[in-house]
């Protein structure tokens, strides 16, 4: 056989070949994972069971057990563990279901990264040894008399009942010299009164004691089997399975009782102790209680012991958890101190991550700064075991105390072995609902509550309040400009900006104090006790908190936000009102003015609910489309003809009439239809060009507006072209307006999709030009083939000297960069006048057409074409 990942047998060498050859035909090889799947076996151990090779191949090793056997996966579970050889007699079952037993040696096989990748077992049919084996047991249980040192206690009485042998491990496990108890009968009723009481309340027993109700039925030449608890010599509890064998002359009468005492307290203690820890466990008892219990039951057990469980808190402290029978005095000395080489036992243990026994405090260095403590306490000596997490950290210490000079023996050392095991259980599920919790309850990035955290501590606080009749206010707070940080920087950007503004938060607020994230830039501050005086300057120090530059991926950025904040009792008593006014708050200082705060007015609900009526009303004009274009002509001013014409949405709505611009603009930027807006735009404006052009109207271009989210859309190249392939339109008839919010945006992948409209021969205007202070640096990198004056200029213009020289320095610059220069606002002919003169050539504006319906541009068209020549001079 081969082990998976081993060289072939046919690469070996020719001694080691035949090794392996004589191994694979005495011993029956199999190969399994970690987790039991047969993935080898050879032709010897298919001969012992009766399976094909297929028929094992790729299947669990629990096939070749008894279904009812429990100690299956034992051997498996033992190597996988300790990575380490198991060697034992196990019972299977072959093909035809008869029983087979084989001596068996599971080896671990690690491979080159230290991980246990197969474990081999290799055995040997010893079922006939068994068989005969069972035959000759009570031959060999008689020869077996004589070895002395088992680590049982044999005792053997004659046909009377008197004492005649106890071997060394009788003296061992009782404490009984064989001169106490040689000679001395057995069938003595037991007269002592049981004392102490086990775990499951079981009465200890003197061992002698025990011995008289077997010795009846040996008499009666039945063997008898059964488990007490008995007192040792030094009246220690100890858990025996005792077996009692009647020996028989040819007539049947006895001659001799051979009594086998077997110690069973470590799996007594595994079955008593740790099932009522574990039952506590399962049905979710807190940790305290958890730990109290296991106090509780390991005194009983060993009533000498005063068992404590402290544990060890992130900072390096004791915490106490448990010790039932240590004063609460005790508990509270003890309570944050720090671990070190010389903290008493406990912190000792703690600090050195290892076990620490004293045995006499009084004398002992480790003990010096806590020595009139423990004087005080009764506490004479002490036996300190870590609890250690699976990674390494010390989670706690399980401490023994004595209140006289000693240390452990070995039925404290059983306990510990099981007690420290279950108290890392205890600690680790108490870590792990805590995590839970976290992850329930808190904000993964920020580390702040979520919205569930929230309302349960923001109830707790109202009730608190409401009881102390006292006010407390709720502040919403909302990032102002986050989206641009998202778009511009990136999402890890975003990230680190929400916990840098989280930390602050924090910090800048009292302990008694909530702060939360509820989604996206979202925080809210709830302000308990808060009289006026004290909302001010808690106002004050989150706004200075927030307002603080910040290094985010090698940029300086000043975030600010919007506060909204609503009052407890004044603007509602229950959580969910008092935050949906907050918010309605906030949400009147984001749209008024960014940066500011705002108190919840009841003209606040009205304004809220015309809103989302509005909201409504524009998802429903856009997908019934009931939005409008409107069209301003763009004038060439050299000939008076017509340039093109910039499309603009309108809406009128049945119920709020004409609705501006700039209110369902920005509406449709805050609930995400803006994308769509801009879609629409594209494709209607592209369909009504068509029809001019076809029809032979004098428009040959249009110029479109798209807001700065449209360009963080992929898929925008892929739309405009859609839109001009969908109505047969050459790209050089359609100019895409854009602002300088979209130039400044650091998003590379902004400026790959303006390249990319670019490329497709689409123009590109930089509308508002001259307002921005960064404008001219992009002109030097980006693809813009059109320049639009802004209206703000065009109105100064006439009045102006300081902005005639700079409407003079911009044409210069459109000139020397052969950009168009549009001019926009012409409301006179003054101003056009002066425009010609310093060279513009295109202008729009109400001196020529207000934004037109596309019917009316037509009439327009007509009378524009009949009207009498311009009295304004011509360029040249």
């Amino acid at each position: 056989m081969v082990v998976p990942g081993s060289p072939s047998v046919a690469g070996a060498a020719p001694g080691r070949e035949a090794l392996l050859a004589a191994l694979d035909h005495s011993l029956g090889m199999l190969t399994l994972t970690p987790d039991g799947i047969v993935v080898d076996v050879n032709d010897k151990l298919l001969g012992m069971f009766g399976y094909a090779r297929a028929d094992l191949l790729g299947q669990s090793h629990t096939l070749l057990c008894d279904p009812g056997d429990p100690t299956c996966g034992d051997a498996l579970a033992n190597v996988t563990h300790t990575r380490r050889s198991h060697s034992g007699q196990v019972r299977r079952r072959r093909r035809d279901g008869s029983p087979i037993w084989l001596d068996a040696t599971y080896n671990p096989v690690i491979d080159d990264e230290g991980k246990l990748a197969f474990v081999i077992k290799l055995a040997i049919d010893v079922s006939a040894h068994v068989e005969r084996q069972a035959a000759d047991d009570a031959r060999l249980h008689l020869l077996s008399l004589g070895v002395d040192e088992t680590d049982n206690a044999v005792l053997i009485t004659d046909a009377q009942g008197d004492v005649c042998y106890v071997n060394a491990g009788f003296t061992r496990m009782f404490g009984y010299a064989a001169n106490e108890v040689i000679g001395q009968s057995a069938n003595v009723p037991a007269g002592e009164t049981p004392v102490g009481e086990f775990a499951d309340g079981a009465s200890a027993v003197d061992v002698k004691d025990a011995l008289a109700n077997y010795l009846v039925s040996a008499r009666d030449g039945r063997s008898c089997h059964s488990e007490v608890l008995v007192r040792t010599a030094q009246r220690q509890p100890l858990w025996v399975s005792v077996v009692t064998n009647p020996i028989l002359d040819a007539n049947g009468q006895l001659i001799n009782a051979v009594v086998l005492f077997t110690d069973i307290t470590q799996s007594k203690i595994q079955e008593v102790l740790q099932h009522k820890a574990l039952a506590a466990m399962v049905r979710d008892a807190p940790l305290v209680e958890v730990l109290t219990l296991i106090c509780r039951e390991l005194e009983q057990i060993a009533p000498e012991v005063v068992a404590s469980v402290v544990r060890v808190d992130a900072e390096g402290r004791l915490r106490p958890q448990a010790g039932p029978s240590l004063p609460a005095q005790y508990h509270k000395c003890i309570d944050g101190l720090a671990i070190g080489p010389n903290v008493g036992t406990c912190g000792t243990a703690a600090f050195q991550a290892r076990p620490v026994i004293v045995t006499d405090i009084a004398h002992d260095p480790r003990w010096a700064d806590f020595r009139d403590m423990a004087a005080e306490f009764g506490l004479a000596a002490s036996w300190a075991m870590p609890i250690i997490a699976n990674d390494g950290r010390v989670l706690g210490v399980l401490g023994f105390y004595y209140r006289t000079p000693r240390g452990p023996d070995a039925l404290h050392e059983r306990l510990v072995d099981v007690c420290v095991h279950l108290c890392k259980l205890a600690f680790e599920r108490d870590e792990s609902r805590t995590r839970i919790r976290q992850l329930a309850f808190s904000d993964n990035l920020t580390g702040l509550p979520n919205r569930s955290m929230l309302g349960v501590l923001a109830a707790q606080a109202i009730a608190s309040a409401a009881e102390l009749n006292a006010r407390m206010a709720v502040i919403f707070i909302d990032l102002d400009r986050f989206k641009q940080v998202n778009d511009s920087l990136g999402h890890q950007a975003g990230d680190a900006l929400l916990r840098t503004i989280a930390q602050r938060l924090r910090r800048s607020l009292r302990g008694a104090d909530i702060v939360a994230r509820l989604s996206g830039d979202e925080f809210v501050a709830m302000l308990t006790e808060c009289d006026p005086e004290r909302l001010d300057i808690a106002l004050e120090r989150m706004r200075s908190a927030l307002r603080a530059p910040c290094q985010i991926d090698g940029v300086t950025l000043a975030p600010s936000g919007s506060f909204g904040i609503s009052l407890y009792p004044n603007h509602g008593k229950a959580f969910d009102i008092l935050l949906q006014r907050a918010d309605m708050a906030m949400y009147q200082a984001k749209m008024t003015s960014p940066g500011s705060v705002r108190f919840y007015h009841e003209d606040m609900n009205l304004h809220a609910q015309e809103r989302l009526e509005l909201e409504t009303a524009m998802r429903d004009a856009l997908h019934q489309g009931k939005l409008q274009l409107f069209y301003q002509p763009q004038i060439d001013l050299s000939d008076d003809s017509v340039y093109g014409a910039e499309a603009l949405t309108r809406w009128t709505h049945p119920q709020y009439g004409d609705v501006s611009p700039s209110r369902f603009i920005s509406l449709a930027e805050e609930c995400g239809l803006i994308g769509e807006l801009g879609t629409w735009t594209l494709r209607e404006s592209c369909r009504q060009l068509a029809d001019w052009r076809q029809r032979g109207v004098g428009i040959g271009n249009v110029s479109v507006n798209l807001s700065p989210t449209n360009f963080h859309d992929h898929n925008l190249p892929r739309t405009i072209a859609d839109a001009l392939a969908d109505h047969d339109l050459p790209p050089s008839c359609l100019a895409i307006e854009i602002t300088e919010s979209v130039l400044m945006d650091h998003n590379p992948s902004t400026l790959r999709i303006i390249e990319e409209v670019h490329g497709m021969g689409v123009r590109l205007s930089m509308d508002d030009f001259g307002t921005g202070y960064s404008s001219l640096g992009y002109l030097r990198r980006l693809p813009v083939s059109e320049l639009k004056l802004d209206r703000s200029f065009v109105h100064d213009i006439a009045r102006d000297e300081t902005v005639r020289a700079l409407t003079n320095a911009i044409i210069s610059i459109g000139r020397n960069l052969h950009l168009t220069v549009v001019a926009e606002g012409v409301e006179d002919e003054a101003q056009r006048a002066l425009l010609v003169a310093q060279g513009y050539r295109v202008a729009q504006g109400y001196l020529f057409a207000p934004a037109l319906s596309a019917v009316d541009l037509e009439c327009w068209l007509e009378r524009w074409s009949t009207r009498p020549p311009s009295p304004s001079p011509r360029l040249s």
